[in-house]
């Protein structure tokens, strides 16, 4: 686990050099990054308030964003679809932020949020910071799993998913089945393109473009109880026994098919896990912001 203790970030003038308040206060306003946060699965813009409060609390007068769109029921659109969106919606906080832009993306959020950065080849995001996101895939008999597709389980959802029909469904398009490896790969239209886990040839370019970031950091912990398994918030994943394998022996990560290898080898890749938290709350957990997302904001 990742301890990180927050600051308060200078304005970087002397308040002898201020003679008005309202001076200080402006310049201690502009010196934090507009933040955008995209939200999950079956969420929507309001469930984030705690969140925006935290940051506001810390990083006084920060441009919070949370992005509304693909609310509840629509966030089952394709996950290209919804990047299409969030990008068209967040590109004009970007163009109008010349120090950059923060991502906080939540569940779900994070993998539209890798599309984005993956495809936007002048996007200026400084800190990805992914809460509790299923970067590996997700491969679980959850809630959400008996909610959506109440007559399936995880071992047979693959003849549903690995389908024309069920890559129209955005937890399909990163369902990563263990058992079936090949149907993966050849029927992902989402992460095992993003992972280049097939032939892309866009593949380097995307690379270059993820790893314009300056910090990817990942946020997780065991006791989510939805993200299957909770180490796929940190790139770790089953291997067909259903042993988790963790990031830095993926071939993700060996390979550096994305970056992640790379992240590393800067000392800009993350790990925050925090226990005791279920995946419903990693937004609203003060803890988790204090550990884990403030410092990252500066």
């Amino acid at each position: 686990m990742v301890t990180m203790k927050g600051r308060q970030k200078s304005s970087g003038t002397s308040w002898l050099l201020c003679p008005l308040l309202g001076a200080c206060l402006w310049a201690a306003v502009v010196a934090y990054k507009p933040v955008v946060i995209v939200h999950g699965l079956f969420d929507s813009s309001g469930d984030f308030k705690n969140l925006q409060r935290f940051i506001n609390a810390s990083h006084p007068g920060t441009n919070v964003t949370v992005i509304d769109l693909f609310d509840r029921s629509a966030s089952l659109e394709p996950m290209w679809k919804q990047v299409e969106g969030f990008k068209a919606a967040i590109y004009p906080i970007m163009q109008n932020a010349a120090d950059g832009v923060h991502f906080i993306c939540y569940s779900q959020g994070g993998l539209v949020c890798r599309g984005i950065l993956s495809t936007l080849p002048d996007h200026n995001v400084q800190s990805f910071i992914s809460l509790s996101s299923p970067q590996a895939g997700q491969y679980g008999d959850t809630d959400y799993l008996k909610y959506l597709f109440p007559q399936f389980v995880k071992s047979n959802l693959y003849h549903l998913c690995y389908t024309g029909f069920g890559q129209r469904i955005s937890i399909c398009n990163y369902w990563n089945d263990p058992h079936h490896r090949d149907l993966y790969v050849n029927s992902s239209d989402y992460l095992a393109l993003l992972n280049s886990e097939r032939p892309n040839p866009n593949a380097t370019d995307w690379k270059n473009n993820f790893l314009k970031i300056k910090k990817l950091v990942l946020i997780g912990g065991p006791d989510d109880g939805v993200i299957t398994p909770w180490q796929s918030s940190q790139f770790g994943f089953y291997d067909d026994n259903e042993t988790v394998v963790e990031m830095q022996h993926q071939d993700v990560y060996l390979k550096d098919v994305f970056g992640l290898k790379t992240l590393g080898s800067r000392g800009d890749l993350i790990i925050c896990s925090v226990p005791g938290v279920e995946h419903v709350w990693w937004h609203s957990n003060e803890t988790v912001f204090h550990t884990c997302i403030e410092k990252w904001l500066d």
